[in-house]
């Protein structure tokens, strides 16, 4: 009998919760569109601003401070932008700072031109820069307009939780406004807007739970926000006009609402499979490079490199036998290259990695299973080699 497929893949998609399946196609029976005043339309828009308190919740905010968008991509091009308002007044910011490990959404930039965007580089162990940092905001031209910096707040291939605190030390005292991509931590560590000190975070649905295509911009207030990308019928406070996607955004609110309940607790089960895992693939493999291990790092995330292995062939043969992973970021139409994040940390990335994401229904029996994958693709990549 065939063995039941493994998922290590969360970092790329959650399973969609039950509950929030539920919240998605009850509210695809609903008629009525959330901008009319009458029964219907009112029912339709009570819904999304309980999803609204929802997403606040999980990212300490205010919940008029959320702004739902189609996904994080088009929430990072909406607020990576040149083109602010303080209030009614324009407001220019000069320059975008943005850290060498940043996801792809991120790492375009928006609509900054090339010309107009700074990368920050990463220490070794994958975090940014400080001194590098500091250094750019001093040397920041103030006549060009304001600085802004884009710090993710854990690595989506290495997990790793980055500075923010200092970073936004950093920040604020050149006055620059910062930008926080949490889509990867929302749900795996306390998140909160305040705490963190971050002007955006930007986070998304299918993250944690909930289904494709809803994600949020969530400010720290209501004054300072980037002009409109889509504008149209005004929705969303005339910051994001479009009908909004009530079943998307009804299944994003439960899935925000589980994953704001104790994440602590949540992942300290997560991370002790975690590290189980870790522990087999290095008796199986002693060689194995865990990039970021002994580092702050999500609890749920393991990038690793087996060398002799491409990460490509190393994608497939855990595919032939029933887990799937990625190499990387799955964010490039399933192409699988060179991992810029291990480029950026100054290892050699010929090899590439590959990362294995769980999260809170991954059993022990899939570890041990996925473990015994490693070791026998691990032995395999021994014979070949001796073959050679």
């Amino acid at each position: 009998m065939r063995e039941a497929r493994i998922y290590m893949d969360w970092n790329a998609t959650a399973p969609l919760l039950p509950a929030a399946r539920e919240a998605c196609l009850s509210a695809l029976d609903l008629a009525g569109n959330p901008s009319s005043v009458h029964g219907e339309g009112r029912k339709i828009r009570a819904l999304i601003e309980n999803a609204r308190r929802d997403v606040a919740l999980l990212c300490g905010a205010p919940p008029a401070n959320v702004t739902f968008t189609s996904g994080a991509t088009e929430a990072a091009n909406w607020v990576l932008t040149s083109d602010f308002r303080m209030g009614k007044t324009p407001l220019k910011i000069g320059r975008l700072y943005l850290s060498a490990i940043e996801h792809p959404a991120i790492r375009e930039g928006g609509r900054f031109a090339r010309s107009e965007i700074s990368e920050i580089a990463v220490t070794p162990d994958g975090t940014v820069d400080l001194t590098a940092l500091e250094a750019a905001l001093a040397a920041h031209d103030r006549h060009t307009g304001l600085p802004m910096v884009a710090v993710m707040l854990a690595n989506n291939e290495t997990g790793i939780v980055q500075p923010i605190a200092e970073v936004s030390r950093l920040v604020k005292a050149t006055g620059g406004i910062l930008v926080v991509d949490a889509v990867q931590a929302a749900g795996r560590i306390p998140l909160s807007i305040e705490d963190l000190g971050a002007d955006f975070l930007i986070v998304s649905s299918h993250k944690i739970g909930g289904p494709k295509g809803a994600g949020a911009l969530i400010a720290r207030g209501e004054i300072l926000m980037p002009a409109a990308l889509i504008r149209g019928g005004g929705q969303e406070k005339g910051h994001r006009s479009g009908t909004e996607n009530p079943a998307a955004i009804a299944g994003f609110g439960v899935a925000a609402r589980v994953a704001a309940e104790g994440p602590e607790m949540r992942m300290t089960t997560v991370a002790a499979l975690r590290d189980d895992l870790e522990d087999a693939m290095i008796t199986a493999a002693p060689d194995v490079i865990i990039h970021g291990k002994g580092g702050v790092r999500l609890a749920n995330t393991t990038f690793f490199t087996l060398p002799g292995l491409k990460a490509e062939t190393g994608q497939i043969a855990f595919d032939l036998e029933g887990v799937a992973l990625s190499a990387g970021s799955a964010c490039s139409s399933g192409k699988v290259g060179q991992s810029y994040v291990l480029s950026a940390m100054g290892h050699d990335p010929g090899q590439g990695a590959l990362r294995i994401s769980i999260g809170s229904s991954t059993t022990r029996a899939e570890i041990e299973r996925c473990a015994e994958v490693f070791a026998k693709i691990a032995a395999r990549r021994r014979l070949s080699g001796a073959a050679a």
